[in-house]
């Protein structure tokens, strides 16, 4: 479970209601039915027309995305990995780690293991392990897309629930009381509108686009992982150049929990 995506809406949500009583406005006119098919019908319609029927399919999946926990492997579990992959190749050989491949459960990166395992040349394996990062971040891109475009309509559909509102509030005018309570509720629609705008959907594709990018850098380690065991190098040399794709502090921790273990097996 992401928790910084649920704590966002709860606070959002909260901010909102109780920004609304401090105001002293009474938050039973949120329940305007008319508001919600307005902007939510609409923001769905409009969103619907803009994207192809297979990009629209992938929705669920999105919300999903943003509301589970990235399982997948981080840097401080793939530097010991790599370690571990580069010493056992140098001693066996690259064939020694086809036992190895099977245990490991990401596919981008046991593809490109298996690769190297069937002695592919350098550029060929880095050429297909870029190319599926790219595809993955077309795709991304399209799915933060949906999100960023929801966020550019809901706003100026608000807009036009307003009008709305005012067109019915205006036409009759003998009942001032009326009136007033009418004109009130037209500007719900704007409410909900800039709400979900820029509470929920320009946030949610944000936080996709910064998921991505997190995939994206791990993605790359794994190229450089792959391909420093392919060029043999020392496992020392791999740990120093995978541990620049953490911070300077995140670095020190993991090199010197290395150096840790390192003397504990001396002694």
């Amino acid at each position: 479970m992401d928790k910084t995506s649920f704590i966002g809406l709860i606070v959002g949500i909260i901010a909102v209601f109780v920004g609304m009583i401090l105001k002293g406005v009474n938050v039973t006119v949120l329940f305007n039915i008319p508001a919600l098919l307005i902007i939510v019908l609409g923001t769905v319609g409009a969103v619907t027309i803009a994207f192809p029927t297979q990009d629209i399919k992938k929705v669920p999946k999105l919300f999903g995305i943003l509301f589970k926990e990235n399982n997948s492997l981080n840097v401080e579990t793939l530097i010991p990995l790599f370690v571990e992959l580069s010493s056992l190749a140098r001693r066996e050989g690259l064939l020694a780690l086809e036992s190895k491949v099977e245990e490991i459960d990401d596919p981008f990166l046991k593809n490109g293991l298996n690769l190297a395992v069937d002695g592919q040349p350098h550029d060929f394996i880095r050429d297909v392990m870029t190319e599926e990062i790219e595809a993955m971040e077309d795709r991304h891109h399209t799915g933060a897309s949906i999100f960023t475009q929801a966020g550019t309509y809901a706003p100026t559909l608000g807009v036009l629930g307003a009008v709305v509102g005012l067109i019915a509030a205006l036409a009759d005018m003998s009942d001032i009381d009326k009136l007033g309570h009418a004109i009130s509720a037209a500007f719900v629609a704007t409410l909900f509108g800039i709400f979900t705008g820029y509470v929920l959907w320009h946030p949610f594709a944000n936080k996709l686009k910064r998921k991505s990018k997190y995939e994206v850098n791990i993605r790359y380690l794994m190229i450089e992982g792959v391909m420093s065991i392919v060029e043999g190098q020392a496992p020392a040399v791999i740990e120093r150049k995978l541990a620049s794709f953490l911070s300077i502090s995140e670095r020190e921790k993991v090199l010197a929990r290395r150096d840790s273990q390192q003397g504990e097996a001396d002694g």
